[in-house]
């Protein structure tokens, strides 16, 4: 294996001598050949031999002018060092890729490199995920591919929420919820704005949950929906410290079934005050022979309600 190697790196540098007869170096022969040991390297587990003949080869295509190769042989470099456990490393090469994708006309390659590289960061760092779903993101919405520019601001959505960045989250879900729109499909952006009024309700700004609701009434079909109307049942239970009615909302099926981070930021949710402590806080109603019914109910949501 390593003989087939090395003789294949040789070959590769035997390409780029001149002489009388040859006045110009054969880059092309010579990034095929450091791609061909670099497949050897790579069949063989030699990860990290194999990532430098990767960067051989496509440093001889970009001296070729083969810019789409070049970037090909940089993110395969990367999914080398992804073979080593060196994630970052792993992320600089394909984010280096991308950028010589969109620079040569092929921006699509870029955004779903990007895509990838947010996936394999994403169990390591979910703040590097954010940055490159968005980047990806960002390079669809460029070429007006609202449809895969959403679904990747959703992935940043998700994750913004998941680290509690819910301001950010707050932000992404409007712009996510206008691609939405603006392709009109108008279901999703119903599921949008009951992901925006959970967010906005554990930032306790209720002003700003009741306006995505009523923002949302210009959607086609939405007013009277299922999901208009949960909105308005757990608005008002909300403002009004219904206990009882915002848990109904919450632990309903339709918010449970939601995305993961979302269905948790449902169930977390606790009406003004405390819930618990607010009713703990009352004074005793009548004297010793009033009934105990009540304070048994209250021990029903102990903690918190949803």
């Amino acid at each position: 294996q390593m003989v087939v190697n090395f003789r294949e790196v040789h070959d590769s540098d035997n390409n780029l001598k001149t002489s009388m007869t040859k006045w110009k170096p054969d880059f092309d022969s010579a990034a095929s050949e450091y791609a061909k040991a670099a497949v050897c390297f790579k069949n063989a587990k030699q990860f990290e031999q194999a990532k430098d003949a990767y960067l051989k080869e496509a440093e001889y295509h970009t001296e070729n002018k083969a810019l789409f190769h070049a970037a090909k042989a940089i993110e395969q470099a990367g999914m080398m060092m992804k073979d080593l456990k060196k994630m970052p490393e792993a992320i600089q090469y394909i984010e280096k890729a991308s950028m010589i994708y969109v620079e040569n006309g092929t921006p699509d390659t870029a955004a779903m490199a990007l895509d990838r590289a947010g996936k394999l960061i994403e169990p390591v760092s979910l703040e590097k995920a954010v940055d490159l779903y968005q980047q990806a993101a960002g390079v669809f919405e460029n070429e007006d591919r609202l449809r895969q520019s959403a679904e990747l601001l959703g992935k940043a959505s998700r994750l913004l929420v998941r680290l509690r960045r819910l301001d950010e989250a707050a932000t992404a879900l409007q712009k996510e919820k206008n691609m939405y729109k603006d392709i009109e499909n108008y279901p999703t952006c119903f599921k949008k704005t009951t992901a925006q009024v959970l967010v906005h309700l554990h930032r306790n700004d209720f002003v700003a949950a009741d306006k995505c609701v009523r923002e949302s009434y210009s959607l086609p079909g939405y007013s009277g929906s299922e999901d208009c109307v949960a909105m308005e049942t757990l608005l008002q239970g909300y403002d009004e410290q219904d206990e009882d009615q915002v848990h109904r909302v919450c632990n309903s099926a339709l918010l449970k079934y939601m995305d993961n981070d979302y269905a948790k930021l449902a169930i977390s949710l606790k009406v003004p005050g405390g819930g618990a402590k607010k009713k703990t806080a009352k004074p005793p109603q009548g004297g010793a022979g009033a009934p105990a019914a009540s304070a048994e109910d209250d021990d029903d949501y102990e903690g918190g309600l949803c």
